[in-house]
């Protein structure tokens, strides 16, 4: 249940475990709703104590305990601004980012957190969490999701750890089944509501309540043709390698993140990054416009974004073999 820092996981499998999740519970004519959950300084929140005793209870040795307790201790950071050094303060909480272990032991901290979730779901990335429950009726599924998420605030309590009540927000997943008049709120344990929202943007890529995946295209959308309307004004500056070097670098990669995810969006939606991936090419090739999109990619040696698709399905299946 935890994709961050894990060889063979990341972003991508967390994201497909949760849409299979929602799109399992659809497909079975069921209501699917989540917490989707975000923690306010999760890495610099982490209580050493607490850390080593979850080490501890994982079975360290008495020297590995006293090494990551030296680890932890006499720890001090400086702000540096326009050449003028701040002095210094005592580092009391966290564990060190940008390092090695960092990660490693923030996974460790929030593992049991996990168990909490009764009989809801839960995935995580990192300090990304997201709880969500399934079934036939409305009120029953809401009852569970609050009975899970009180007791997911009781463990992030136990870790010292603090929602980011603007950021965590409660989707209602309903593709057939009738939209409620009203959703009950689902209140923090200090009675505040969170709000429900129709689309989010989870782990990169926008999640609409529909699952249509309408918001996130035409995020994906905008984002391209700003980038190629910048390439196209500029054009005359570039050699055809620095065209193509450009689009390959500032343009594919944001067609390609999360690719796998969307693809199951109707024909129409990914009709129109067809257009704009068609333009990337068109700002490389200098094709005329009534050029075929086949002879397109031919120019380029490029395949369609289809066939791009397909093998990134290929190569996620193959890693998690």
């Amino acid at each position: 249940m935890q994709s961050g820092f894990r060889a063979g996981h990341g972003c991508t499998s967390a994201k497909l475990k949760v849409l299979n999740d929602i799109i399992t519970a659809i497909d079975k004519i069921q209501y699917r709703a989540a917490v989707l959950n975000d923690l306010a300084k999760a890495f610099d929140s982490v209580n050493h104590h607490i850390l080593i005793g979850r080490l501890n209870s994982l079975g360290f040795s008495n020297d590995c305990l006293a090494w990551f307790t030296n680890y932890f201790s006499d720890r001090v950071q400086w702000v540096k601004s326009e050449g003028l050094l701040s002095g210094p303060l005592a580092v009391s909480m966290g564990v060190p980012q940008g390092s090695i272990l960092g990660p490693t032991l923030f996974s460790v901290y929030i593992n049991d957190v996990a168990l909490a979730a009764g009989d809801s779901l839960i995935h995580l990335y990192a300090d990304n969490t997201i709880l969500y429950t399934s079934g036939p009726s409305l009120d029953t599924v809401l009852t569970n999701l609050q009975m899970s998420f009180n007791a997911i605030q009781l463990s992030f309590r136990g870790l010292q750890l603090l929602l980011n009540a603007s950021k965590t927000k409660c989707m209602l997943f309903n593709r057939s089944l009738p939209a409620p008049a009203r959703l009950s709120s689902i209140p923090t344990l200090d009675g505040s509501d969170f709000e429900y929202v129709d689309n989010y943007k989870y782990l990169g890529v926008w999640l609409d309540c529909k699952l249509s995946f309408q918001t996130h295209i035409k995020h994906l959308q905008s984002k391209i043709k700003s980038r190629i309307g910048f390439l196209f004004r500029n054009k005359a500056s570039f050699t055809h390698a620095a065209k193509h070097t450009l689009v390959k670098l500032s343009i594919l990669p944001i067609l390609d993140f999360g690719d796998v995810i969307y693809k199951i969006a109707s024909n129409t939606l990914l009709s129109k990054l067809d257009e704009v991936y068609h333009s990337a090419i068109h700002f490389v090739t200098q094709a005329p416009y009534t050029t075929h999109h086949c002879d397109l990619y031919a120019l380029v040696g490029w395949p369609s974004l289809h066939i791009c698709r397909k093998h990134t399905g290929s190569r996620l299946f193959i890693s998690l073999c």
